[in-house]
């Protein structure tokens, strides 16, 4: 199914985006300052799906587009 394969793609992809978002800091403060769990940005960063909450916080908290999160489409950051 050409569908499934380009959905596993992308959800490969937002598990590398999460980790370039996150930067430098320890996934221990990056969650901190998203208010999740250490063990869930582990868990998206090695490929397990995030929740929604999960991804609308990270986009608001760190002036992600979502365009650009879920499908790598456009700019990184939102223009305000």
């Amino acid at each position: 199914m050409a569908t499934g394969t380009a959905v596993n793609r992308h959800k490969k992809k937002l598990s590398e985006r999460i980790s370039r978002i996150r930067g430098k800091r320890s996934q221990r403060q990056f969650a901190r300052e998203l208010g999740v769990f250490q063990q869930n940005v582990h868990r998206y960063e090695s490929g397990s799906t995030p929740h929604a909450d999960f991804l609308i916080t990270l986009a608001l908290k760190e002036n992600i587009s979502l365009d650009w999160l879920l499908l790598g489409k456009g700019k990184m950051r939102r223009t305000r």
